[in-house]
């Protein structure tokens, strides 16, 4: 078997992203409420998915939606999303992944402001921020 390397991980996600991010964005947990590292963030910029880095969300897009998670009206483009039906934890939502890597991201609500009326409520272990200075 030269040049091989057995693994007894069959997930090489376990081995790329640490712990509590993996358990967020390939096993679809969710961080409490208000500790995450950008629900306050202000700064401009791209948010992008937390294991992969492909771009997903807007700081123009994101809003105080004060339920304690990073909160968007749409992402930047609806085509770097999959949105797909969740019946766990005894509810109807919907949850919303990374249509690159297939990581799971957060959900997404019909109770957000216009022009959408949707709350894109994220993770922030799912994502990453780039800033953009504007010229």
């Amino acid at each position: 078997m030269r040049g091989i390397t057995l693994s007894t991980n069959n997930d090489p996600w376990k081995e790329k992203l640490p712990s509590d991010k993996y358990n967020i964005l390939r096993r679809k947990g969710t961080e409490p409420p208000f500790s995450g590292e950008y629900n306050n963030t202000k700064a401009k910029g791209e948010f992008l998915c937390g294991a992969c880095g492909e771009v997903l969300f807007s700081s123009d897009d994101k809003y105080d939606s004060q339920s304690g998670w990073p909160s968007f009206t749409q992402p930047i483009d609806s085509t770097k999303v999959n949105l797909i039906p969740d019946y766990s934890h005894g509810m109807i939502r919907t949850e919303v992944v990374c249509k690159n890597c297939g990581s799971h991201l957060g959900h997404v609500f019909e109770d957000g402001p216009a022009p959408t009326g949707m709350r894109y409520c994220i993770n922030s272990l799912s994502l990453d921020f780039e800033e953009k200075t504007r010229q």
